[in-house]
């Protein structure tokens, strides 16, 4: 019952906040594997969550594990989604790159649970579009808000935490992702937990 309020009963990625202000945080990830994969909505009827169960099957939520020892994987919170930068999408395989519908590519990744800190000790996909990759540590402009993340709410997030940062001296240094906590088909929108993260320097 604690999911439909909101309730985040599963591991989330551990940061120290080294700047608060009325209107965002600075935020320092330690860090992290995911698991990442690239595709085009068109691919998935223009939902740009398409890619959602196929990470899900990699970790084993649906059932075994889609990967080569298969090890079960513990879900962790948030989901990050971005648009693939454009270095991305010359490295990937074509059969993540097709774009049907002319569409910008999605990244969608699953931030592995801590006791991963390398990614080749970490199980191998089965699925070829699921990359394994390794971040390093990590600092971002953070903003939270509730409700359905619809892009253009997003937009509008993202627009205002540019503009507090700029207004307070700090440096952009990546196209924003966005952070969301709670499962859509079980938390009542109200609950739901998003954040809009920007990297700066």
């Amino acid at each position: 019952m604690g999911m439909v309020f909101g309730k985040i009963p599963i591991e989330t990625p551990k940061h120290e906040v080294i700047h608060s202000t009325n209107d965002y945080e600075i935020r320092k990830y330690p860090p992290s594997v995911v698991a990442e994969i690239t595709y085009d909505p068109a691919q998935f009827n223009s939902d740009k969550d398409g890619g959602f169960t196929i990470l899900a099957n990699y970790i084993g939520a649906f059932g075994k594990p889609q990967n080569q020892k298969p090890e079960a994987i513990a879900m962790t919170a948030p989901v990050i989604t971005k648009a693939a930068a454009a270095a991305e999408k010359i490295a990937m395989t074509a059969p993540v790159v097709t774009q049907g519908g002319g569409g910008e590519l999605v990244s969608m990744a699953f931030i592995l649970p801590s006791k991963y800190v390398k990614a080749d000790e970490t199980p191998r996909p089965v699925d070829e579009r699921v990359v394994i990759r390794e971040e390093g540590e990590k600092k971002y402009g953070v903003v939270r808000f509730s409700g359905v993340a619809r892009d253009k709410v997003v937009a509008k997030k993202v627009e205002k935490l540019k503009g507090c940062l700029e207004r307070d001296g700090v440096k952009v240094a990546g196209d924003f992702v966005l952070a969301r906590y709670n499962p859509p088909w079980w938390t009542l929108p109200a609950f739901r937990t998003n954040e809009v993260m920007i990297p700066v320097k």
